[in-house]
């Protein structure tokens, strides 16, 4: 019982240090890449303290720290004091625990006499996924605490916005995971890895309209561009944390980068084969300890590369408008991600007709479901667009309310 609790422990330390070391150098990246994007020159001043070494501005993220942490803690006079400070720690305490079923390698190989240690908080957790949309959900309730209890109009649409995006967005989210708790038979996330290893197919290969379902919703969860509609800087200031300053707000804006981390795992143990690679890092529990450091760096690549391509996203699309934003949800997004179950769902009804060589037919029916899925959604796009004749009187209503 004590070695369990002492496991326990590490991992909740390496885990919590690592992900918060991550969201501060996260933020770095995202402004090199944005600089790189716009061809310019991102933060590279700041390094080394007390010595003129700039170490292409790494010691960035520790004077942001510094800043938050010695601004001014102020608190407006309107707000419900309460609510204002409960609502970022809420959202950043569901972020945090939504990692305590998230796998960060395989196992490592026994120290002395006890068994392979999994590299997972809590590997006895059969609903694993189950327990990631339980918290992930409960995080709209920070924005929206926020929003209400900062009393400004301007963060209680924010609020509005968050709670209707994250709300519609959940439910492709969910088709798209559907496919893959199919085709693994569980919702543990460790059993889907193993299962794409020991196939050596990945789900993207297999689903590829699942995961594009499952990654734009992601994209639209996590509030990243171009679904930021909730903090929206044109519109709304700064949505529902526009009155937040100092540790509060850093709180908030770590959560905020922790659920793009979060998607970033996500998408690579759902769909990317997770640690696996080919011919490198075989499957199964009976590895070495090089195997066991392989598959972490394995999956850490894995989950650098989908953020990466998350911020090169941000700085690359124009953010939707907000009935585009629900179209898309509703109209797009829930018929595709119904298409994918029920492709799945046939697959694994007649699982005879794929098993062994068939496993490619498999993947040949998902590449013709993503393609006929397109197809469709091309020639239906112009059905329910909104180009349609009006009236001058309808026309001119239309004019004078999104102008």
């Amino acid at each position: 019982m004590m070695r369990l609790f002492l496991e326990a422990t590490i991992k909740i330390a390496i885990l919590i240090g690592g992900l918060m070391t991550a969201a501060a150098y996260l933020v770095l990246l995202e402004r090199r890449v944005a600089a790189w994007v716009q061809d310019r020159r991102g933060p590279n001043r700041v390094g080394i303290p007390l010595t003129k070494i700039s170490l292409f501005g790494l010691g960035q993220p520790l004077a942001d720290g510094l800043k938050f942490i010695f601004k001014e803690e102020y608190t407006p006079a309107h707000v419900d004091r309460w609510l204002y400070t409960l609502a970022p720690l809420s959202i950043l305490a569901a972020a945090l625990a939504t990692f305590a079923v998230i796998p960060f390698g395989s196992v490592i190989p026994p120290i002395g006499e006890g068994g392979p240690i999994p590299l997972v908080v809590a590997p006895g957790v059969d609903v694993g996924m189950v327990y990631v949309f339980a918290l992930s959900s409960m995080a709209v309730y920070g924005v929206i605490l926020g929003g209400w209890a900062s009393n400004n109009k301007y963060s209680f649409l924010g609020g509005l916005r968050s709670s209707a995006q994250l709300i519609a967005y959940e439910i492709p989210l969910s088709l798209g995971i559907l496919g893959v708790v199919l085709a693994s038979g569980s919702l543990r996330l460790d059993t889907i890895i193993d299962q794409q290893a020991a196939t050596g197919v990945w789900n993207i290969l297999v689903q590829p309209l699942g995961f594009v379902v499952f990654m734009i919703a992601a994209f639209a969860e996590s509030a990243r561009l171009p679904f930021d509609l909730p903090e929206a800087e044109q519109e709304l200031i700064g949505g529902y944390h526009t009155e937040y300053s100092g540790m509060r707000l850093l709180l908030y804006l770590i959560a905020e980068f922790l659920h793009m981390v979060t998607a970033a795992f996500l998408i690579a143990i759902l769909f990317l084969g997770g640690w696996h690679l080919w011919g490198l890092t075989g499957s199964g529990d009976e590895i070495t300890l090089f195997t066991a450091v392989l598959r972490i760096v394995v999956l850490t690549v894995k989950v650098l590369a989908t953020i990466f391509f998350m911020m090169m996203v941000r700085w690359s699309w124009p953010r939707f408008r907000f009935d585009q934003l629900m179209s898309l949800a509703w109209k797009v997004m829930l018929p595709l991600g119904l298409v994918n179950l029920v492709a799945m769902a046939f697959v694994v009804e007649y699982r005879q007709w794929f098993a062994g060589t068939g496993t490619w037919a498999a993947v040949a029916l998902g590449w013709v479901v993503l393609i006929g899925s397109s197809v469709g959604m091309a020639l239906l796009a112009p059905l329910s667009s909104d180009n349609r004749p009006r009236s001058a009187s309808e026309g001119a209503a239309r004019q004078q309310i999104f102008s």
